[in-house]
C-alpha cells in the first residue's frame, strides 16, 4: 500500500544525467514523488524513513525489448509445444522476477495468444505483481519472415500477425489495436538470428507494407518499432516512419544520421547475440542461430559504437527470452553497453530517462523528479563506479513502484 516515505542518505542518481547528489533524498507520498534533493533540504514530517546510507537511490530500470513469456531456453522451437495458458503462467512468474530485479517498466516485443496483453492487464488490475508494461500482441511478420519461422501449419498454431501486402498489414494492425495493443511491432523488416531459413541482412517487409501499419497505428496515437538488423531494412523502416529500430546489427553513417533526423530511437539488445555466442552449440542452441550470431557480433558492436558516437537516442533493451537471456538478469545489458564504449552514466540514462521516453512515459517515470511516479530502487554500492553491480540481484535491495514497496532486502 502506498504511503508517505522519506528515502534518504544515499548517493542520488536522477536518471537524467545530472551530477550525483552524495547525500540525497526522495520524499514520496501516495504514488508520486513529492521532493528530490539533498537530504539536508528535505524534512520528513510524518513519514516512514528508509535509510539509504551506503546505497544508491536511482529510478527503476526499464527494459524496452523483452519477450515476457519466454524463458531463455536454448531452442526457441520448443515454444511450439507450449500451450497458451502455460505461457501466460510463465509470464506472471517472469513479471515478478523482473520487478524484484529492479525493472519497474518493460516493453514486450511480441507473443502468441495475446499473452503479453493479458499479462499487462493482470498487472494493471493488481491480479499479479509486475512492472509497468507495454504490449503489442502479436508481432507482424511476412510469409517466410523472421517471425513466421516459429509457426508451423502442421501443428495448427494460428498466427494473425502473419501478413503480406499493405492491406493485410493494415488489417492486422487494426486487429492488434482492437485486442488492446499499446504499441505495434514489425517483426520482419529484416531476417533474424534465431529463425531458420532467413538471414539478418536481408530485407523482408517493404516500405509500403510497414508504412500502411505505421499510419494506422499513428492515427490511434500508438507508436511502432521494428526488428531490423540489416542496413537496407533499417533504412526501409526509417523511411516508413518507424519510431524505433531494434537490434541494428549493420548501421552505417547514413542510417545513423537518418535516425537522428527522424528522431528514431535505437534499442541495441547486445545481450541477445552475446549469450548465443557465449554458450554456442554445446549448450543446445541451433547451428543456424550460432552461425548467424557469430557472423554479426563484431558488426553489432561497431554499429552500437557508431550510433552512440553520432548521438542517436539509445534505449536499453535485452531481447530477454532468447537463448540464455533470462528474465530478471536483464541488467547485464548495461554492462555490455559500458564495455562497448558507453559511459556508466549514459548506460543508466539509456535504461531510465531515454527508455521511458521511448515508451511514451517520459512525463511520468524514468527520472527522479517531483510529480512523477515513485518508481525507484536502492542499490548496494554505486553503479557509476561499477555498472555491473546492477546485474547482481542481491544488490537491488529495495524496489518501489508507484509508491508501493515491491521488494525490500534492507
Amino acid at each position: 500500500m502506498a504511503g508517505r516515505y522519506l528515502i534518504r542518505g544515499g548517493v542520488l542518481i536522477d536518471g537524467a544525467g545530472a551530477d550525483p547528489v552524495e547525500d540525497g533524498a526522495v520524499l514520496v507520498e501516495g504514488d508520486k514523488i513529492v521532493e528530490v534533493g539533498p537530504a539536508s533540504a528535505i524534512s520528513a514530517g510524518r513519514a516512514d524513513v528508509i535509510d539509504a546510507k551506503g546505497r544508491t537511490i536511482m529510478p527503476g530500470m526499464i527494459d524496452t525489448h523483452i519477450h515476457i513469456g519466454s524463458d531463455g531456453n536454448p531452442n526457441p522451437m520448443r515454444r511450439l509445444k507450449e500451450l497458451t495458458a502455460f505461457v501466460a503462467i510463465k509470464s506472471a512468474v517472469h513479471a515478478r522476477a523482473l520487478l524484484e530485479a529492479g525493472f519497474t517498466a518493460v516493453r514486450d516485443a511480441g507473443a502468441h495468444g495475446y499473452t503479453n496483453i493479458a499479462t499487462r492487464q493482470a498487472i494493471d488490475s493488481g491480479l499479479i505483481v509486475g512492472p509497468r508494461m507495454r504490449a503489442p500482441g502479436y508481432g507482424l511478420t511476412s510469409t517466410g519472415g523472421h517471425g513466421d519461422s516459429y509457426y508451423r501449419p502442421e501443428v495448427q498454431i494460428d498466427n494473425p500477425g502473419l501478413v503480406d501486402g499493405p492491406d493485410e498489414v493494415r488489417k492486422a494492425t487494426r486487429l492488434m489495436l482492437k485486442m488492446g495493443a499499446d504499441c505495434i511491432k514489425f517483426v520482419s523488416a529484416t531476417g533474424g538470428v534465431m529463425s531458420d531459413g532467413d538471414e539478418p541482412a536481408v530485407p523482408q517487409f517493404t516500405i509500403e507494407e510497414m508504412a500502411a501499419g505505421i499510419h494506422e497505428a499513428k492515427m490511434h496515437g500508438v507508436y511502432t518499432f521494428a526488428h531490423a538488423q540489416g542496413n537496407e531494412g533499417i533504412k526501409n523502416a526509417i523511411k516508413a516512419g518507424i519510431n524505433s529500430i531494434e537490434h541494428g546489427f549493420w548501421i552505417d553513417d547514413e542510417a545513423a544520421q537518418m535516425m537522428i533526423d527522424g528522431n528514431v530511437y535505437f534499442v541495441p539488445t547486445l545481450n541477445a547475440v552475446h549469450q548465443i555466442v557465449e554458450y554456442g552449440l554445446e549448450a543446445g542452441i541451433p547451428e543456424y542461430g550460432v552461425r548467424k550470431a557469430r557472423a554479426a557480433q563484431e558488426a553489432h558492436l561497431e554499429s552500437f559504437a557508431r550510433a552512440y558516437k553520432a548521438g542517436v537516442k539509445i534505449a536499453m533493451g535485452t531481447d530477454a527470452g532468447t537463448p540464455f537471456n533470462r528474465q530478471g538478469e536483464n541488467a547485464i545489458e548495461l554492462d555490455l553497453m559500458n564495455r562497448a564504449g558507453m559511459s556508466a552514466m549514459d548506460a543508466i540514462v539509456a535504461t531510465t530517462k531515454t527508455a521511458a521516453e521511448l515508451l511514451q512515459w517520459g512525463d511520468k517515470t524514468g527520472t527522479l523528479e517531483a510529480g512523477k511516479w515513485a518508481d525507484l530502487i536502492l542499490v548496494d554500492g554505486n553503479p557509476l563506479d561499477n555498472v555491473s553491480i546492477l546485474r547482481q540481484t542481491e544488490k537491488i535491495q529495495f524496489v518501489m513502484k508507484g509508491g508501493v514497496i515491491a521488494s525490500n532486502r534492507l
